[in-house]
């Protein structure tokens, strides 16, 4: 695997977007039937989400704007009251965002240089001289299963479970070590492994969150952001082994990392059960029954169209080539890199541009032959790098509540379903407990089951599913905050990022 090949990707706008907190704890809120901002709201959701537009960025200041998700813009009128809309003038809607050492972030009105603040419920700005109230917390708006990318050592953030360390040398993020669970609780930021340790203040992982892996974030524009313990310390990768630990000399930028939501790697499987692999430079065949990182593929694939591309390790596509044999040399753009997926039952069906499916042909190389697909042309696919799912859908996170023994999908903080492959495509769903997913007569879900029921995972997107729960229904998350499996079609409330 050549490290200089791979080429790391800028985050997607929807990576780029926060929540703001003010000083009583609750978020900027836009009011879609009002036509009014308030910060009432105690948790993060789509009306809670914006996007921060740069016009200008300096070291500890950027000019900005704030675009809701609906496109809408925050904007200060003439008498300190806030709504949103589309700005009028070239200045209307324009903040001068100013970055604090507490981690914190002030929005100065550019016209009337007035600060942006809250009194708990209202957003308003009338004041120019600078308090606690106009301080706002960032929080990044992406989903809580993420990669850290270091731009200096052009690495990813690795945890080594042995030996209880977090380095920061992987070349390619295409291993579940290289996956976090970013955590928000009272203010601060739990880093957690996907071996669910937790990176803490001293150079070792805690079983536990605790307020020693307890971190502030800096955050920027851009996806950037920053840990520290509040006292001075930063985390920084450090020594010749590039150890993530704290410290207080960090050099030119060292301490800054891009976030990013955890890219999805799967493994394809023929039916004679041996993994699609890329040998000899660039040769695409079922070669080996063993799991090898020559057979592991970054899943790309646009939410609006059914179509994928497989990305190697060694930063190349899959690409149809001529004599219909498919080889690992393409590059983002060609069109013969872009694969229409059909599922059938988990297992997933390849049909090239040129309209011949995917197949494995007798001497073992893939090849795009078949103007009908059969079993030759069907693949198991597996996660290479997601022992568990985290679920967000269109109400928030599946998870449990206390306040309910049925499982949630509007929850703040995610439980982690554990995925246990039970045939390509098809996983049994196991709670934090080690007690399985259970499902009710009423298509609702309890986490405390005893029997191990088949879930039949499709993907829709490079993060985003679809679950066909054991009733034969899709899972969908309802308005009312409970998760259901009740839709016979693939809904919006079906989809689910992961």
């Amino acid at each position: 695997m050549d490290e200089m090949e791979w080429i790391h990707r800028h985050p997607k706008a929807e990576d780029l977007r926060v929540g703001l907190i003010s000083w009583a704890g609750t978020y900027l809120t836009f009011e879609a039937c009002k036509n009014t901002v308030t910060a009432a709201a105690k948790s993060l959701g789509r009306r809670q989400t914006w996007e921060i537009l740069v016009s200008n960025e300096h070291e500890t200041q950027a000019v900005v704007r704030l675009k809701s998700v609906q496109g809408l813009y925050l904007l200060c009128e003439c008498d300190g009251t806030m709504c949103y809309g589309r700005p009028r003038t070239s200045h209307h809607g324009c903040f001068l965002l100013r970055f604090h050492r507490n981690s914190k972030w002030t929005l100065q009105c550019l016209i009337s240089g007035r600060y942006l603040e809250s009194n708990g419920k209202d957003v308003f700005c009338t004041s120019r001289v600078l308090s606690a109230y106009h301080m706002w917390t960032p929080r990044p708006a992406l989903h809580v299963h993420v990669i850290l990318y270091s731009p200096i050592h052009r690495c990813y953030a690795r945890a080594d479970p042995t030996m209880g360390r977090i380095w920061v040398d992987a070349a390619v993020p295409c291993r579940e070590e290289c996956g976090f669970l970013l955590h928000f609780r009272d203010g601060c930021y739990h880093l957690e492994t996907s071996t669910h340790h937790f990176l803490s203040h001293v150079d070792r992982l805690f079983s536990q969150p605790s307020s020693q892996t307890a971190f502030h974030m800096q955050v920027r524009p851009g996806g950037l952001v920053a840990l520290c313990d509040g006292e001075g310390g930063m985390l920084y990768p450090q020594g010749t082994h590039l150890l993530l630990g704290l410290g207080c000399n960090p050099v030119r930028g060292e301490e800054w990392f891009i976030l990013q939501h955890c890219p999805t790697w799967v493994s394809l499987r023929s039916n004679t059960r041996r993994f699609i692999s890329v040998i000899y430079g660039d040769e695409v065949r079922a070669a080996s029954e063993r799991l090898t990182p020559v057979s592991l593929f970054q899943f790309e694939c646009d939410s609006e169209s059914p179509t994928v591309q497989l990305r190697s390790a060694n930063g190349s596509y899959l690409a149809q080539r001529r004599h219909r044999a498919v080889m690992a040399d393409g590059h983002p753009l060609e069109s013969d890199t872009f694969f229409r997926m059909h599922w059938n039952c988990g297992r997933i069906i390849l049909q090239s541009c040129r309209g011949r499916f995917l197949g494995i042909a007798p001497n073992g190389l893939l090849m795009a032959n078949a103007t009908l697909p059969g079993p030759n042309e069907e693949f198991g696919i597996l996660f290479a790098n997601r022992p568990f799912l985290v679920l967000r859908g269109r109400y928030g996170y599946v998870g449990s509540s206390s306040g309910h023994d049925l499982i949630q999908c509007n929850q703040d903080q995610p439980d982690c379903i554990h995925l246990l492959p039970c045939r390509q495509g098809i996983y049994h769903f196991q709670a934090q407990g080690g007690s399985f997913w259970s499902i009710t007569s009423f298509g609702t879900f309890r986490p405390w089951g005893k029997f191990a029921l088949n879930f039949c995972i499709e993907l829709q997107g490079s993060n985003l599913l679809t679950v066909l729960a054991p009733n034969g229904f899709y899972m969908r998350a309802d308005q009312s905050g409970t998760l259901l499996a009740d839709s016979e079609d693939i809904t919006k409330e079906c989809i689910w990022e992961f």
